[in-house]
């Protein structure tokens, strides 16, 4: 969260888009790109593909909405939620690609990929394993060193991109819950995914207010908030980014991207 001078406060409501294939499509990216500021695009490894990577940077574009690199591990039948085991030189090299071809079609758009959020099971990796977040820093630093790098706060994607020189911004999920360790809880796990949208705005209001992550036992773990992740996948998810755009608003909040626009 951020101060404006005026007495307001500015926060980023992000959702994760383009993750269909093909015929096939996810969740309704046209919906949520009205409500989102900032969309994180899937780059062709659990979801997404050239064309429609160009189609989500046009309708983001349209809408005023920056746009992030969501790379993940090459997994569309696990929708990139399952881990693979890959050395740290594997991972480095599979995020760069897919920031490049993100790079790539976003140019055909006009727009410009203004930050980097890695995906499902390469993000709960990365805030784990030291190794793996040290590869995500590597890439992004290595393919733009001025692109910030979406983290959980606390963990170590967070420590890593920090060491690596990278901006980050710190996020916390509308819709999932937390454990103990300040960690997603496992999907597996009943309750792991919160779908009740009203319920999902109290959370994030207590969450903003608080300054914190609340946990399953409803703990409050304190934390920097820059911005809010609904998932896009989730049946609902237009719904719910609406009810936690509201009671962002009715609190004093302005909704406004993270990501400088820059020249495409």
């Amino acid at each position: 969260m951020t101060g404006n001078g005026d007495g307001s406060r500015s926060i980023d409501l992000n959702a994760d888009l383009g993750e269909g294939f093909g015929p096939y499509s996810i969740g309704d990216d046209a919906a949520l790109l009205d409500v989102v500021t900032s969309a994180n695009v899937a780059c062709g490894f659990h979801g997404g593909d050239p064309a429609i990577m160009v189609a989500t940077a046009a309708a983001a574009k349209a809408r005023g909405v920056a746009i992030g690199a969501h790379p993940g591990f090459e997994d569309r039948r696990g929708f990139g939620r399952r881990p693979i085991l890959m050395g740290e030189a594997e991972i480095e090299a599979d995020v760069a690609y897919q920031i490049g071809a993100l790079c790539a079609c976003a140019a055909l758009a006009g727009h410009r990929v203004g930050y980097v959020k890695a995906h499902g099971a390469l993000a709960n990796l990365s805030n784990r394993e030291a190794g793996t977040a040290a590869a995500i820093a590597r890439a992004v630093r290595a393919v733009d060193r001025d692109l910030p790098v979406v983290v959980m706060p606390g963990l170590a994607a967070e420590r890593a991109a920090e060491a690596a020189g990278l901006r980050v911004v710190r996020e916390i999920y509308a819709d999932r819950a937390y454990g103990e360790d300040g960690q997603l809880a496992d999907r597996t796990l009943a309750g792991a995914v919160i779908h009740d949208s009203e319920a999902v705005a109290r959370r994030v209001a207590r969450m903003v207010e608080a300054r914190a992550v609340e946990t399953r036992s409803g703990r409050l773990i304190p934390v920097t908030i820059e911005t809010i992740c609904v998932h896009g996948d989730n049946p609902g998810a237009v719904a719910t980014a609406r009810a936690v755009r509201e009671v962002l608003e009715r609190g004093g909040f302005r909704l406004v991207a993270f990501a400088v626009p820059r020249r495409a």
